[in-house]
């Protein structure tokens, strides 16, 4: 059987950094408020005319690529993951790879919102486990500052989503026990409207009027206690499952990359497994959450660090809107 392994890896974050700071004197919020109930103390917005969702994913991808030692032309298939396309439709996937230079290939997007990076990663590890296709690009990548409200009434989604993009380059190889040994994902629908944006959606037949622009309802919602007791007991949920499916124990794991929803989170994940801090990377702090980008953007970062390392046993858990979860379990 083939097998799947990450050679590659890149980001891209806008320049431009907003911090609490200046978010306290846009609502009626604080620093500290922030930092309790988030863990974040800046995060990145893009800039009008130079960032897309898009044209941020190609930065990231030439950077994967150029890392991975791999010409564009090299590539069999692009999975992009975003709840933030360029249009309505097409989606990014085509964009990226007109972007990069090709044609012909395979592109699809993929709409699993905070969980899209391990979605992306297991659809484009099948590809390669089949045969289908040798060298597979995990493009991930979000705009998400300009759907939220930078008020009052907005302050508990725009304290925490940033913009960013990272990708990862996938190969074929037959060394068993290395590369992504296993994916799994999981949804549950029923909570769906706990964490969604409703409009410009096509339940109505008029998708946008100026009263759901007056009354707020085109803002995305969120419960936010919902979340978080579901979330804490996913995250578990996926890393046992993970872990026992290749008969590992939380002892083998060398780092854990959780999906970067909260910094309150990953604290109780590190807690509940018993994880020294060197064992645990977050980077929320610093750039919020990037929804499908927080997880390759997170490995990225500590991958330039020198914090993950060829041979390490990782394991990425990840929940998000839908409701959607999953973990990959990857030997580097």
């Amino acid at each position: 059987m083939f097998l799947s392994k990450i050679v590659g890896m890149g980001m891209y974050l806008p320049e431009n950094v907003v911090t609490n700071q200046d978010l306290e004197k846009l609502m009626d919020t604080t620093d500290a408020w922030i930092v309790e109930r988030t863990g974040i103390h800046q995060r990145r917005f893009f800039t009008e005319g130079k960032d897309t969702t898009a044209s941020m994913a190609t930065e990231a991808s030439r950077m994967a690529l150029e890392r991975a030692g791999m010409r564009p032309s090299q590539l069999d298939a692009i999975v992009f993951a975003t709840l933030s396309p360029d249009y309505y439709f097409p989606g990014c996937a085509p964009l990226v790879m007109r972007d990069l230079g090709i044609s012909g290939i395979a592109a699809l997007d993929i709409r699993a919102q905070c969980g899209g990076f391990i979605y992306a990663l297991s659809v484009a590890d099948q590809y390669i486990r089949t045969g289908m296709y040798k060298n597979v690009l995990v493009a991930c990548s979000e705009i998400q500052s300009n759907i939220l409200e930078l008020s009052t009434r907005g302050r508990n989604m725009a304290v925490i989503f940033g913009d960013g993009a990272a990708s990862v380059v996938l190969t074929r190889h037959e060394e068993q026990g290395k590369g992504v040994l296993s994916t799994h994902l999981h949804a549950d629908g029923t909570y769906a409207e706990e964490l969604y944006m409703p409009h410009p959606g096509s339940r109505r037949k008029v998708r946008l009027t100026p009263e759901m622009l007056e009354d707020g309802s085109m803002l995305p919602y969120m419960n936010g206690n919902a979340v978080f007791k579901h979330a804490v007991v996913r995250f578990m949920e996926v890393i046992y499952e993970a872990l026992e499916a290749h008969n590992f124990s939380v002892q083998d794991l060398d780092l854990v990359i959780p999906h970067q929803a909260n910094l309150r989170i990953s604290n109780y994940i590190q807690q509940q497994l018993g994880l020294p801090d060197e064992k645990i990377y977050n980077n929320i702090q610093w750039v919020g959450n990037t929804t499908a980008a927080s997880i390759p953007l997170a490995m990225c970062e500590a991958w330039e660090k020198g914090i993950l390392k060829p041979g390490m046993l990782l394991c990425t858990p990840a929940f998000g809107s839908g409701f959607v979860w999953g973990s990959a379990l990857i030997r580097m």
